[in-house]
């Protein structure tokens, strides 16, 4: 049984739209964040944009801002990516990430999905 199941990938044309679901398993308690990451080969994972479960604020990556849209739905447990005007360079997987509140020192406590593959064609 998957803690984080991600759907929405595709392939959509330059200036398309898509939207990115991610619905995390009850069993996953305390959550401080919730949202996407993004990699291609060769190249590092990235923060796409991330949601404070507690209050819903919003950080996003300087590329995303004013074409994404993050939001989460409590009752669901899900966070979703609404992504607009996409680009080619937008091809990435995108992996759904949940952070738990930290109450010490230790290493923080993460979750991944697999990835959901995302392409954008000319």
């Amino acid at each position: 049984q998957e803690q984080l199941e991600e759907s929405g990938g595709g392939l959509v044309q330059v200036g398309g739209s898509l939207r990115l679901s991610c619905k995390v398993s009850r069993d996953i308690v305390s959550i401080d964040t919730m949202g996407w990451y993004r990699q291609v080969p060769g190249k590092e994972r990235e923060l796409v944009a991330t949601v404070r479960k507690r209050d819903g604020t919003p950080v996003y990556a300087d590329y995303a801002k004013g074409r994404f849209r993050i939001s989460r739905d409590i009752s669901a447990n899900t966070v979703s990516l609404q992504m607009n005007s996409l680009k080619p360079e937008d091809t990435a997987v995108y992996f759904c990430n949940v952070l738990l509140r930290q109450t010490s020192s230790a290493p923080p406590t993460t979750y991944w999905g697999q990835g959901t593959q995302v392409t954008v064609s000319t």
